[in-house]
């Protein structure tokens, strides 16, 4: 029996060997592979239309909803216009204010492909785990050129108890189709990452939906029960299915 190696347990970038002073021509090409892999999935558009179209059988009524940053070199330049609504939007959000225990937000993030691929799927996980005559959820909320912190101001202007954003994450050079996931209890504008939970690495070959979905739901449910999120809540909710 041959003897185990070091890749043999992770997709990362070690024991790649080398070819004189720099690496064998096939890692090479897997490295730039895997670099443009990266830079689709930043500039890759979502296609909402289909977004929409998976979720009206899960969850019924999706809300395109955008972000003060116009376009995408604008969202990639300007962080913060990420983070805010448009007038309109929030106008549009603030008209469907309703006592609801949680807005599911899903912005495109940094790869816009995690979102296509996972975020349905996601949410069916999810709601599966969680008793629907405890929860009343608004409609779901999809931003274009979307932030991680515009779940804040969404969920303030629905007049929701928490909010929960599914979001593309950053690609890496093993993995450009990352979703992740961000409970925040009160959502309002001006939070900091310290108040909320993240689920990160959601996808094929990384945490399944169902790890996932065990995991946010129970995050969920505790946070309504104790009523924060963030720091507060992570010691209690290391468990696992």
């Amino acid at each position: 029996m041959s003897t185990p190696r070091l890749r043999d347990f992770t997709p990362a970038r070690v024991s790649l060997g080398r070819s004189g002073h720099s690496l064998p021509t096939h890692e090479m090409l897997n490295l730039q592979l895997a670099h443009a892999r990266a830079r689709q999935a930043v500039h890759s558009a979502l296609d909402f239309r289909l977004l929409e179209m998976e979720l009206a059988p899960i969850i019924g009524e999706t809300i395109l909803v955008h972000s003060a940053a116009a376009d995408r070199v604008t969202y990639l330049r300007r962080p913060d216009l990420g983070r805010k609504l448009t007038d309109q939007s929030r106008a549009l959000l603030v008209s469907r204010k309703a006592r609801f225990d949680a807005a599911l937000v899903i912005a495109d993030g940094l790869s816009a492909l995690a979102v296509q691929l996972h975020a349905a799927r996601m949410i069916g996980a999810l709601l599966a785990r969680l008793d629907p005559a405890d929860w009343s959820f608004s409609p779901v909320i999809a931003v274009e050129q979307g932030r991680v912190a515009i779940g804040d101001e969404i969920g303030f202007c629905l007049g929701a108890a928490m909010s929960v954003v599914f979001i593309g994450e950053r690609p890496g050079l093993s993995s450009s189709d990352s979703l992740g996931a961000y409970l925040t209890w009160n959502p309002r504008p001006g939070l900091t990452d310290a108040e909320r939970n993240c689920i990160s690495n959601i996808r094929t070959e990384g945490l399944s939906y169902t790890l996932a979905a065990h995991r946010l739901a129970f995050l969920m449910n505790e946070a309504k029960r104790v009523k924060l999120s963030g720091i507060g809540l992570s010691e209690s909710a290391n468990v696992i299915p």
